[in-house]
């Protein structure tokens, strides 16, 4: 179950995880994209990092939606605009319901996907957010799941975003932000928030 204290927990190492990859989102990004996923990550985690350490929070929705903002102003490209629709989402779930970690997750995946217009298969974050949700639903979320659903993204051509303009030339790479979303769920797990 999801406390204010574990919800900042699992942000702040999630923000971790992208600043020491910042250079690697980027790698996959110049393959797909135009290469600047890492930086504008690691500018968003920075903005949301000092946002939450800056006021105290009644609640997970509070906390949420500050890191929705935080990201929203801070990350350019698509990104910016699907984090924070998915933090969003999140916030109002846990405010009905802070107990069900597997319903604000889906809420956070429901919030992109109506953002974006993705579906599985499309090869974007969505591709890591829906087995992420299923396997919370049935307690099985692992490191392992996790890391698949990133790396089933690299035969997947991709249907939307920018990458979706090289056909199949954008076959056999890592979807970045995909990867950056593998990033929030493996902290999710290593913050012991499950």
């Amino acid at each position: 179950m999801l406390t204010v204290e574990s919800t900042i927990k699992w942000l702040n190492l999630f923000s971790e995880k992208v600043e020491k990859n910042k250079d690697y989102l980027s790698e996959l990004d110049q393959a797909i994209g135009d290469g600047d996923h890492g930086a504008n990550m690691a500018r968003g985690v920075a903005a949301m990092n000092e946002a939450l350490s800056n006021k105290s929070f009644d609640s997970i929705q509070d906390v949420l939606k500050t890191a929705a903002m935080a990201l929203l102003s801070k990350i350019g490209g698509a990104s910016g605009p699907l984090y924070g629709s998915a933090l969003i989402a999140m916030a109002k779930q846990a405010g009905e319901d802070r107990s069900d970690l597997a319903s604000i997750i889906q809420a956070g995946s429901d919030g992109i996907q109506k953002r974006g217009k993705a579906e599985p298969g499309d090869k974007t974050m969505v591709d890591v957010w829906v087995p992420v949700v299923n396997a919370l639903k049935n307690n099985k979320l692992s490191a392992d799941i996790i890391k698949k659903a990133v790396q089933d993204t690299e035969p997947l051509k991709a249907k939307k975003g920018r990458a979706s303009y090289l056909g199949d030339r954008s076959i056999g790479h890592i979807d970045p932000g995909s990867m950056s979303s593998g990033y929030l769920f493996e902290t999710l797990i290593e913050g012991d928030t499950l």
